[in-house]
């Protein structure tokens, strides 16, 4: 009798059954948040931005304007876009009373020759907070955590 090529049944099955279960881990495999990556790395995005702003008022030799949406929860540079944030993070603005644009809304302005209006972007989640400050003088960005 000569031996026919092929898969059982069985087999095939036990096969199915595998892939069935390895794509059930693979689909609802979701990534951990954590509060802390979350936190600093928004903190990293907005002191980039802020960077951006500071450079484009200097290259363009005009005023260039950050500005910050808290009812929204987003940011923009200028007329550009408007760029979400986390709806998880809790976010305050301080800056001087001329570039408060209403409420829940305010601007950071950089000068061409690279001073700014300053101020202090506060994100907070639970206990942890991070500022992302600008000073008025030099425009300089810094970030830090506070207690």
């Amino acid at each position: 009798m000569r031996p026919t090529a092929g898969f059982t049944l069985i087999e095939i099955l036990v096969t199915l059954a595998i892939l069935g279960f390895a794509l059930m881990l693979f689909v609802g495999y979701k990534a951990p948040w954590s509060t802390a990556l979350d936190l600093k790395g928004t903190a990293a995005e907005l002191a980039q931005q802020l960077r951006l702003a500071r450079a484009e008022a200097i290259a363009r030799d005009r005023p260039v304007e950050f500005a910050l949406d808290l009812a929204h929860h987003a940011y923009r540079i200028d007329d550009g876009p408007a760029h979400p944030l986390p709806g998880r993070l809790a976010v305050q603005m301080l800056t001087i009373v001329g570039e408060q644009q209403g409420p829940g809304a305010a601007a950071i302005r950089f000068n061409p020759d690279g001073s700014a209006t300053g101020g202090r972007i506060s994100l907070s989640a639970g206990r942890r907070r991070i500022a992302v400050g600008v000073d008025w003088l030099t425009g300089r960005v810094a970030v830090a955590e506070t207690q």
